[in-house]
């Protein structure tokens, strides 16, 4: 299963290279991960539970990293055993570019799996891990991202609640 996307990140390309390099940084963004350890040039070993459709497992399993060109471009490939569960097995480039906003995070992820969770079918492996990916870059951007970032402009949606979410935000103090 291929997915590729890419996404904005309102901080300097120096910042978004080293937080895509450090364990902390990925252990906070690796959704269900418990514990990850190592460093850029042993790779990291982790531990993450997940929950796909009815399996959920505790993969243990190593990232490492390759291909690295300082500020530019990483691909980071991983492998997990989740016991009677099965496998999963997957890799990710990574590159960063400037843009005016910040930073220009584009990923490419290919990912298979085996065993009990290859039995679950194509539609719900590929939901699954579409939602991981997401998450993953969305929790790395909330990370990376200076915490007083200016909020996007409303949409039309959102402006017709403006003035609740206005008025909460005043009762806490925000």
């Amino acid at each position: 299963m291929e997915l590729s996307d890419s996404r904005v990140i309102a901080a300097p390309r120096s910042k978004v290279w080293d937080s895509l390099l450090s364990a902390e940084v990925l252990k906070e963004c690796v959704p269900g991960c418990q514990e990850m350890t190592g460093s850029v040039e042993d790779g990291f070993e982790a531990t993450v539970v997940q929950k796909v459709g009815p399996v959920k497992a505790t993969f243990k399993g190593s990232v490492t990293l390759s291909d690295l060109v300082a500020l530019e471009s990483v691909k980071l490939s991983g492998e997990g055993k989740g016991g009677a569960a099965g496998f999963a097995k997957g890799a990710a480039d990574v590159t960063l570019s400037d843009v005016p906003e910040g930073t220009l995070l584009t990923y490419k992820v290919d990912a298979r799996v085996g065993g009990k969770l290859a039995q679950l079918g194509g539609r719900v492996i590929d939901g699954v891990a579409r939602k991981m990916a997401d998450q993953f870059f969305q929790n790395f951007q909330n990370a990376v991202e200076p915490q007083d970032a200016p909020e996007p402009e409303p949409t039309d949606e959102e402006e017709a609640g403006e003035e609740k979410k206005g008025w909460f935000k005043r009762v806490l103090g925000g």
